[in-house]
This record gives structure tokens, sequence and C-alpha cells, in this order.
């Protein structure tokens, strides 16, 4: 790695050319591995941007996304044409750009990544996922599996060519690895508060929970919300979620999937996800004072592992966190900036996000550089 400086830069308005101007000011000129993150607004001219900044900084190689909104140190963008780019001091040996995966199995890709590790260690992939193609989960899950990489990233908004993996791609996976001796942490933050005790699924059929414990799976659900919720079980459906325990996980893991649907005459309940007989399941809300604790902790933590200060980091938040869930303010990415300091970052609010090899939903997912 090079012994540079990381650069960042963010910028809104409504022109592309000022914006990309702004950014390509904020970034000076000189090499490395950029990052760009635009808001759904400015996807339109995302080739522009692209190719300004490419031709005023001397960064060729670049990856990115399209998002609902993006993020940069202490500052949040929504609803308004807006971008955040960083740029990261790699030598061209630190880093493979991943293009666009489409198929459940990765083949080459994935021999490809794998071999970029090099048996040094394992490699990080920073990943961006079509969110309209049904086999992303397993693309990511395919990829995880063959190229023994450690995935992160998330998935873009629903939009035909909102990727950037060397060029403006879309469709599929894409993404840029990471040589294993650059050092990166990852971390991933949930914030969910559990309201009940842990269930066992004894009868579940596709995305139905039939019964939990043996038990009609309705009456156990409002046996854990309470009264007050249960006298409003439509309202419940909207502030209370299922949490689906990570099957071998060795550090309480889990997948936190909305619920779909509630059938108060034949005591059912619909989750967002398919489920297995035998799963563990926990019901579980999500508010401000429980995301920002669980945000804190994991930015400690991994500040902690760092052993110091980070010089930089990648930020992939769900779209329905950010001002949707900690308030008007880049509250979320003041949380970040109060626990670790001022650092450049960037990254984007995503329709879903990737850690390891699974994709989840309503998580923060953190990279920081050492």
């Amino acid at each position: 790695m090079s012994a540079g400086a990381f650069r960042g830069a963010h910028a809104a308005g409504n022109d592309w050319a000022r914006i990309a101007k702004a950014l390509a000011d904020g970034l000076g000129t000189g090499d490395g591995l950029g990052f760009l993150y635009v808001t759904e607004e400015l996807g339109d001219d995302l080739g522009s941007v692209l190719t300004f900044l490419r031709e005023t900084t001397g960064v060729a190689d670049w990856v990115g996304a399209v998002g609902f909104g993006v993020a940069a140190a202490r500052a949040e963008y929504f609803g308004e044409p807006a971008a955040v780019a960083l740029v990261a001091p790699f030598d061209a040996g630190d880093y493979r750009v991943i293009e666009t995966i489409d198929e459940d199995r990765p083949g080459e890709a994935g021999a490809a990544v794998r071999a970029f590790g090099g048996g040094g260690g394992v490699p990080l992939a920073v990943v961006h996922g079509d969110a309209s193609n049904p086999a992303i989960p397993d693309i990511v899950a395919g990829l995880a599996d063959e190229s023994e990489a450690f995935l992160v990233g998330g998935l873009t908004a629903l939009r035909p060519d909102a990727q950037i993996a060397g060029r403006v791609t879309g469709g599929g996976l894409s993404g840029v690895v990471l040589a294993p001796g650059l050092g990166m942490m990852t971390g991933l933050s949930q914030g969910c508060a559990p309201i009940g005790p842990q269930h066992t699924i004894t009868d579940g059929r596709a995305n139905v929970l039939v019964e939990l414990d043996r038990r009609p799976a309705l009456d156990v659900f409002i046996e854990d919300i309470g009264p007050d919720l249960a006298r409003r079980l439509e309202h419940a459906g909207h502030v209370v979620q299922a949490a689906l325990a990570v099957p071998g996980s060795d550090i309480g893991d889990y997948l936190v999937r909305n619920l779909t649907g509630i059938d108060p005459d034949r005591g059912l309940l619909a989750i967002g996800d398919t489920i297995d007989t035998g799963q563990a399941l926990t019901f579980c809300t999500r508010n401000r004072e429980t995301a920002a604790l669980d945000l804190e902790r994991m930015a400690i933590d991994l500040v902690g592992r760092l052993g110091a200060a980070p010089r930089a980091g990648l930020y992939f938040s769900c779209v329905a966190r950010g001002p949707n869930l900690f308030g008007p303010g880049a509250r979320e990415m003041a949380l970040i900036a109060d626990t670790l300091g001022d650092f450049p970052l960037a990254g984007f609010y995503a329709n879903g996000e990737i850690f390891n090899h699974r994709l989840y939903g309503y998580t923060g997912v953190l990279v920081l550089f050492p």
C-alpha cells in the first residue's frame, strides 16, 4: 500500500458538472483506487461524473454504486442530486476489480478472487449488487464460498446500470477485492432489542409461521408483544420484526426480517424470508435508542481491534436507517464520528446490506482502513 493519504469529498447541487467539479477539487490528483457513490437523483449522470473524475484526478480505477442516499463523514444526502467519493492510496497490486457476476455460481470470478488472496490471509471484497436480480443472495453466498473472501457492501437503488466496476455496469454483483495485507477491519450493527424469549419453529411452510414451540404462532406472538400491541395487530406488524438465528453461528448472529402478514383467524404469521423447521426465532423491535447504542458498541469494538484511529472508512447502511431511524441532522454519521473521530468516509444507503456471505436488512456495515 502506498504511504499517501486517503482523500475524500462530497457535494450536492442541481447540476452534475458542478457536483463532479466539487468532488475533483476536494480529492486533488494522484494515484489510487476510487470509490464513488451517488444518489438516485444523480443516477442518470453516473457515467458523466465517473468520466470527469477519472480525467481530472488521475485515478484510473473506480468502483461504486447508486444508492437511495449517500453517506460521508458527518453528512448524509437524500432526495437530491449528490455524490461522495473516497480515493484510497493503494498500489495496483493491492486490489483487483470484480466485473459483473450475474450467475448463481461465480466460477472463474470466484477462483480469481481466491487466487488474489494468495494464501496470505482472507481478502476483503467490497461489492455492490442489483436488488432486482432474484439470484443475488445465491451469488453473494457463491462468491464468498468459492473465493474464500469476506464480503461487505450493499444492494443498489432500483434502476438499471447502478454500479461501477471500472465502468458503469449492473444486473448482478460487482466491486473490488482488496489484498489481505491492507489490514481492514469490519463490523455489523443491527440495533435490535428482543421483546420475548427465543422460540423454535416447530411448523413452518415457505415463509409462513404455523407453530412456535408447538403452539400456534400467533398465540406466541401476542404473548411476546403484550396486550397493548395485541389490540393493534396491524400496527404491531409495522413495528415488530422476526430475528432468525443463523444456523451454525458461534457469535449469536441473526437475520432480521419484516412481518409481511398476520392471519388472526388461522393463527398464522408470514415473514419476509423462507424458514426452516427447527430454526430459532426471536421477535424484536428497533428504535432510535437501541440502534444508536449498538452502532456505538460496534464502533468501539472496531477501534479496539484496529488499535489506533482509522485513516478512512466505508459505510453501507439500510435505507430504513439514516433519517428514517436516527432522525435529521445526519445523526447516524455523527455517531460514528463522535466515537471514532473525523476521517474520510464514503458509503450509501442500500436496499439490503452484505456482510460476509449473507444479505442483511436494517443493518449498518462499517469498514475501517488502518
